[in-house]
Order: structure tokens, then sequence, then C-alpha cells
């Protein structure tokens, strides 16, 4: 037999043990740890590390910037949610910041010119701390007058103008169009929007909170609606020279809305009707109460046209815009998201037999306004010389009407028609002979009338100061300004400007009470297009302590008599 052994047996050397033994044993101390890679068939010390797959993309698509799997998508969502937040605050940011550097630009720019410097003393009336001109001088108001002003009740300083069609040509072709602009008084070297509609306006208004929506009755019956948050690469865009304008066309027009809920005729008056609330018993107004700003769109709008229909509109903001256009909605445009639902109807006017009698014809509505503490009661000056006095609900009030202390032999329209702001149950009338009264809400005769003030020229407007509450500014078709401060004087006004080289069109009161740096003044429109804002005096912009003493002396001698 055989036997087989192994006379050397000398497996190769790994790279280790070869350093070992070739770095020796002595004065060293071997030191080692375990891990998975070295130890593959022993237990390890090292925990496992959590893991989790997480995207990424910007821009974003469909408002998601980053995302993960399945387990992560709450926190996903939130931090969708903070990033969406995050871009909110950084647009109202920049929003905020981007006005007052263009205002602080603007003021610069007029201080470093002499012409048009801020409040110069050159175009100042009597009565006036300085004025500054709005500029006019563009190619599309190039020729065109100014038919209406009208100020928002909250953000003080923005302004609407509107510019009826004109029969001069110009470079624009937009001649057979209205162009209403809105400015801020502060940045007069051009309006922050532009507005066109295709007919002539004859009423307009802003959105009772923040300057978002402007409303507009037409001639041809309709009311319209401009959401000025649109983006401004959805409408058309003119190049002049070198600066773009963007021309705005309406949202929501009640054009394709069923004749039997809309205007058959000129739509002569446009207001917002305002929530009230009760505080001790007495009603004041919701903006007295809280900021309007909070208001947003939940709110009504009240129309009315010649033939004395009153049409009450739910005002609607959709949650998203369809850029296809709506089958449904045929007045809304393509991707509008504001749009007026018809609430009600109410017929305000009635002929008296004494008006038949007398051979007038039918009668006609001209001005509408609500009561600022209870927003329930309207009020609508007629070519009767009367004021109608009505609810919305069909309640019976009384008067039922206000009308002047002395009879007249032919009719008398009432022109214009504004409440005291400071919130006394006051109210002012403004009639086509020249003259003006002063009206309590719950006296059918005056509490004063003034017949001799404007020499029979008829009334285009009346004002009550928006500081002062025994302040009113009155305007008539002969270009003459009427300032009256009760004060000092209670027969006749405080001080009156003939305005005649270039004649006075329009006039709005504009001023800010509620803070310590007090402002107010007016808005004249002129026949030739401008624009000026006149500031009034400290003696005329800063309340009174006999302003209300005054007021309460009217109330109170009226029902002694």
């Amino acid at each position: 037999f055989s036997i087989t052994f192994s006379l050397l047996d000398l497996p190769p050397v790994n790279e280790y043990d070869m350093y070992i033994k070739n770095f020796g044993t002595a004065n060293t101390k071997q030191a080692y740890v375990q891990c998975n890679e070295d130890n593959t068939d022993r237990d390890i010390q090292t925990e496992e590390v959590n893991m989790t797959d997480k995207w990424t993309q910007h821009p974003p698509e469909a408002n998601a910037a980053c995302g993960g799997s399945k387990a992560t998508e709450d926190s996903a969502d939130e931090s969708t949610s903070r990033i969406n937040t995050n871009s909110q605050r950084l647009t109202t940011f920049l929003r905020s910041a981007a006005q007052v550097m263009a205002v602080l630009i603007e003021e610069n720019m007029a201080e470093s010119n002499s012409v048009r410097r801020l409040r110069s003393q050159t175009d100042a009336l009597s009565f006036s701390d300085g004025c500054i001109q709005l500029n006019t001088k563009l190619p599309f108001l190039h020729g065109r007058q100014v038919s209406l002003l009208q100020f928002s009740q909250v953000q003080r300083q923005t302004l609407l103008s509107v510019h009826p069609p004109s029969s001069k040509s110009s470079a624009v072709r937009l001649d057979g169009e209205t162009i209403i602009c809105v400015w801020n008084i502060w940045e007069p070297s051009r309006p922050q929007k532009i507005l066109l509609y295709e007919s002539e306006v004859r009423c307009c208004c802003f959105s009772p909170g923040k300057v978002t929506l402007v409303f507009a009755g037409t001639e041809i019956g309709s009311v319209v609606v401009w959401d000025l948050r649109e983006h401004s690469g959805t409408h058309l865009n003119l190049v002049v020279g070198k600066e773009v304008w963007t021309l705005r066309y309406p949202t929501f027009s009640t054009d394709a809305v069923l004749s039997v809920v809309g205007h058959l005729s000129p739509v002569v008056s446009i207001e917002p009707v305002l929530a009230t609330a009760d505080t001790s018993s007495k009603k004041i107004p919701c903006f007295l109460v809280q900021n309007l700003e909070s208001l947003g769109l939940s709110f009504q709008l009240g129309s009315l046209d010649e033939n004395g229909v009153l049409t009450l509109w739910v005002v609607v903001e959709l949650h998203k815009g369809n850029d296809s256009g709506s089958q449904t909605d045929l007045g809304l445009r393509p991707g509008g998201k504001v749009k007026l639902l018809h609430s009600s109807s109410l017929q305000t006017t009635e002929k008296s037999p004494q008006d038949v009698i007398m051979g007038f014809g039918p009668p006609v509505s001209l001005q509408l306004k609500f009561l600022l503490s209870d927003s329930n009661h309207y009020f609508i000056g007629t070519n009767m010389g009367l004021v109608r006095h009505g609810t919305r609900h069909s309640l019976k009030v009384l008067p039922k009407f206000y009308r002047s202390q002395f009879d007249s032999c032919r009719p008398v329209e009432v022109t214009a028609l504004d409440f005291s702001p400071s919130g006394e149950p006051l109210f002012l009338v403004g009639c086509s002979d020249g003259t003006v009264r002063l009206h309590s809400v719950l006296r059918e005769d005056p509490l004063m009338e003034w017949s001799g003030c404007s020499s029979g020229a008829s009334i285009l407007s009346v004002q009550w100061s928006k500081t002062r509450s025994a302040v009113f500014c009155v305007l008539d078709a002969a270009s003459d300004l009427h300032i009256w401060d009760l004060t000092v004087k209670d027969y006749v006004p405080f001080v009156t400007e003939n305005i005649h080289n270039d004649r006075v069109t329009a006039m709005a009161v504009f001023g800010e009470p509620a803070k310590q740096n007090t402002f107010s003044g007016v808005a004249l429109a002129k026949q030739s297009g401008k624009v000026e804002i006149q500031y009034f005096k400290e003696s005329l912009t800063v309340p009174s302590a006999y302003d209300k003493e005054k007021l309460k002396s009217f109330l109170h001698d009226a029902f002694l008599i």
C-alpha cells in the first residue's frame, strides 16, 4: 500500500500578514473595528441609515415644486403650501414696495422739474395750498374732455377719469370708444390702468374695498366690470413710440343678459350696496366699524336707469377662470373670474296726479344714493325737482319725497346728490335752476336752501369735504366753484372761484380724515382735457370743533319750527 503526506504546507501569505510580519510586534498595538465589509459572517455594531426618495423641479408644474415617495406626501404638501404662502407674501411685499418707490421717484422728478414741481403755486387758486396736474397729454387722450371724476372711498389717492368718445381723430384709433383712466394722484406722470368700452359711459365707481374692480353704467343700458388684477398679457398691448400701454376691455358685461333682467334705457347711476351693522342701538356704516378692505368681493351693486328701474346685482368671483370662455356666462370674457348675477329689480318711479295736471312729461331718474347708515334705504333724484325715498324691500317710509320750499312752474332736474360722510342724517341736493338744498333724512322740506349762489346756472356737482363736516363744494355750469364753510358763513359761499379761461367740466373731492397727516382737496377736470389736483389750505382741511355743533344746530332749529 502507499502512504501520502505533505512534507511542506506553506499557504500563500496575504498582504496583511506580510505587513504584520515585516512591521513586527515590538512597541506596537493593533486597533481595529468591525464593519460590514470586513466581517460578513459576524454581527456588526453599525446602524442602518433611513433613506427616502426626493425630487424637485424649477420652475414648478401644477403648483408643485418638490415631492417624494408616498410615505412623504404629507410633508411634500406642507412644503408646497409653505412655498405658495411665501410666494404670496413676496408678491404682496413687492407690490407695496414698488408703489412706494414709484411715488418717491415721482416726487424726485417733480422737485427737479420747476415746471411740474409738486404742489407748485403756478395754477393754485385762492383756497389752494398748491396743485399738481395729471399727465393727460398722452396720444390716446389727445383732444378728449373729461366727463366724470370719481375717487375711491378707501384708497383715497386713487382716481377714475372718464374720457368719452371724441369727434377729433388721433394717431391712436380709439376715437369711438370711451377711455377710463385709473390714476394714483401721487404718481401724476401716467395712469395706473387704462380701461376701454365701445359705447359712452354715463357713470362709474370703484369696488367698496381695495381698488380691485371698476364698475360702469353705459348709454346703451349695460353694466360692465373690469377686474384690475388681471395680468396685462391677457389684454391688448398698444405700442406708442417707445412706451407700451395695456388697454383693458371689460371682464364682464350684462350685454348678454336677457332683457327681462337687464336695463332697457341708459344707466345713469351706479353704487355699491354696503352692509350695515348695529352698534349701541344706533345704525352706523359698516366701513366705520371695520375696514372696508376686508369686504373683498362680498357685496351687492345697485344700478339705476332713466326709466327708474333699480337693479341689484351680486358680485361673484369664480374660483378659476376658463381661458376658452364660458358657454353659459356669455358676458364673461375668456379667462375672467368676476361676474354679476341678477338679484332683483324694482320700479321706483310713479307719475303723480299733480304732474299730469301740470302737463309734465314722464318722470326721469337721474341720481342714486344709498343711505350710509342703512343701505336698505335709497334716494333717487328726478327731473321733477324731487328726491324720492324708498327701500329695497318695499317698506313704507316717511317722508316719501324731499322737495324745494318754493313752488316751481317748470320742472327742475336734480342734478347732484351727496350724503354727509360725518354720520349726520344730512344730504345736499343740487338742481338745474342753480339752487342748492340741505336736507335732513327725517324731514320733507329743506333745512336750508340757497338760490342765488350760482346766478341761475345749473349745478353740476355738490360734494361734502372728507375731513370737515361743515364744508362742501359746489360746481355750476358757468364754471364757478363755490366752497361753503358753514361755521363762518351759512348764507353765502365762503369763497367763490370763477374759472373761465379753461372751463371746469367735472369735480371730485378727496381727503383722508382718519390720519394725523390729514390732507384734502378737489380734482378739477378742464374743458381742454387737463385734470388738476388742488390741495385745500389748512383752514379747510383740519377738523374744527364747531363743525358738528353747527350741523346739530341746523337739525335742532329745523324741528323747532
